[in-house]
């Protein structure tokens, strides 16, 4: 089947991928716009919040999966580091907002290789862990990828109760983008549907980011990745729905 059948086919599904993301730590860097308009699909525009574009380094676990309804062996609960923007583009309820990925990554080829086919995305698979230690008084969730021979890794230290996002607040832009964007390779873009609910967050004492930015993300992003994040922050997560894409 080729790609375009690929994506009619599956745009006529309502749910292609359905899951659970839980404890999604959540690092947010002010960024040039100027870096990131290369990788703006056709159709999309930066989007921004308090006139600031914003990127983010996002970790968490994904947990019973289900592809077209079917839990894969092996393939149901992983974690998955990403790095990614916020997009925009009109549509006929007004402006949909959305992310784009710079970079996922996922412990397992099988996951990376079907998001690659039907969204162009670009998932990588390396070797993942994570060590979450939740009490009454905090949460600590550490994520780590080897690359180049070393572990690098994410870690988020909470602090006070966990509350739902404040209207209008940083914490609502990063986390309320309910579309995925991708460009393709011969141009053109393909949409697609993330939804679920609002999220409860614990703000964080401590966030760390350790990782060979120039050589896994490209050295263009390392003086903003390596900077003292915006905002940081753990975010509950919940059930979430994955529709087919299409192209626009």
């Amino acid at each position: 089947m080729k790609a375009d059948d690929t994506i009619r086919s599956l745009s006529r599904e309502r749910v292609f991928l359905a899951a659970q993301w839980r404890y999604l730590a959540m690092l947010n860097y002010e960024v040039d716009p100027a870096l990131l308009r290369p990788f703006v699909p056709q159709g999309t525009e930066l989007d921004a919040w308090g006139g600031k574009t914003y990127m983010s380094m996002v970790a968490f676990l994904f947990l019973n999966t289900k592809v077209r309804g079917l839990g894969i062996p092996f393939h149901r609960n992983f974690e998955e580091i990403n790095l990614r923007f916020y997009v925009r583009r009109p549509g006929p309820e007004g402006w949909r907002r959305g992310v784009v990925f710079i970079k996922e990554i996922v412990p397992r080829f099988a996951i990376a290789a079907v998001a690659r086919l039907f969204y162009n995305e670009n998932y990588v698979a390396l070797p993942t862990r994570h060590t979450l230690e939740v009490s009454a008084e905090n949460i600590m969730a550490d994520y780590a990828w080897r690359w180049k021979g070393r572990w690098n890794h994410l870690q988020v230290k909470t602090t006070g109760a966990s509350s739902l996002v404040k209207p209008e607040s940083l914490e609502e832009f990063i986390t309320e983008h309910y579309w995925g964007y991708a460009a393709q390779r011969n141009g053109g873009c393909v949409e697609y549907k993330v939804e679920h609910p609002k999220w409860r967050i614990w703000q964080t004492q401590e966030a760390v980011f350790d990782c060979d930015i120039e050589t896994l993300y490209g050295k263009q992003f390392a003086s903003f990745l390596k900077a003292t994040p915006s905002s940081a922050f753990l975010a509950e997560g919940s059930e979430v729905k994955v529709y087919g894409g299409r192209r626009v």
